[in-house]
């Protein structure tokens, strides 16, 4: 069952088109959708996150995080009253809003329209990064999420929110602290073919998806493959 789900997540298959060696396509998906609304999928991501930062040196409780999105096209089955359009992006569907730690590992994630801003989308998602990481105190966003939701992280939610802006001088692609942290992890989402676009009929069902995805990836790093995806490239030293 394991392994249909993430042939799904990874291929981006059909479930009606799973290959004939696994289990039939609808207890596939009841079993995923069981996971889902049981938390066992939650619980073995968190299991699995967990012993990646103890493996790489860290503690089990991060103190850190950053906080962006990524708008993605809806498929024809998706509905209305869950998708829209976003006009920065031009991009219509839904949009995941994520929270990773230093390593950029996901701690907290949320699905919604994508016509949903940022800092409205931000509230709920730091509240569930709250809920279950106390511990973390700092998270780093872009100018997309300044305003009163500074305002309201500090006074609410006990976080500081530490805007890094782009400076108005800047051409081109440029790294920015902390921001290249979750712009690695929209990467890495993008990497699962289910991910690409969304099939997710309900928004759950896509939270579930990326954290399918990200449970390959940390498997996949504590068996000691794809090591390079999770060390960050060091700047060349100016000469």
């Amino acid at each position: 069952m394991l392994d249909a789900v993430r042939y799904v997540v990874d291929n981006g298959v059909k479930r009606v088109n799973l290959p004939a060696d696994f289990p039939p396509f609808r207890r596939v998906h009841a079993f995923a959708r069981r996971w889902q609304a049981t938390g066992l999928l939650a619980e073995l991501h968190d299991r699995l996150r967990d012993r990646v930062r103890v493996k790489e040196g860290r503690s089990v409780d991060p103190t850190a995080a950053i906080v962006d999105s990524q708008s993605v096209r809806a498929a024809a089955n998706i509905p209305r009253a869950t998708s829209g359009w976003d006009g920065g992006k031009r991009v219509g569907g839904r949009k995941r809003h994520v929270v990773v730690d230093c390593l950029s590992l996901v701690l907290a994630v949320i699905v919604t329209a994508a016509s949903v801003q940022d800092r409205d989308a931000a509230v709920p998602v730091l509240a569930r990064l709250r809920e279950g990481y106390f511990s973390v105190r700092l998270v780093g966003a872009d100018g997309g999420y300044a305003g009163s939701l500074v305002d309201c992280a500090r006074e609410k939610l006990q976080l500081t929110l530490d805007i890094v802006r782009r400076c108005d001088d800047t051409t081109g692609f440029v790294v920015l602290p902390r921001r290249w942290v979750v712009e690695r992890t929209l990467s890495w989402l993008m990497r699962s073919r289910r991910l690409v676009r969304d099939y997710e009929t309900l928004p759950a069902m896509h939270e579930a998806m990326v954290l399918w995805s990200m449970t390959m990836l940390m498997a996949g790093r504590l068996a000691g493959r794809r090591r390079d995806a999770f060390i960050p490239r060091q700047p060349a030293p100016s000469s």
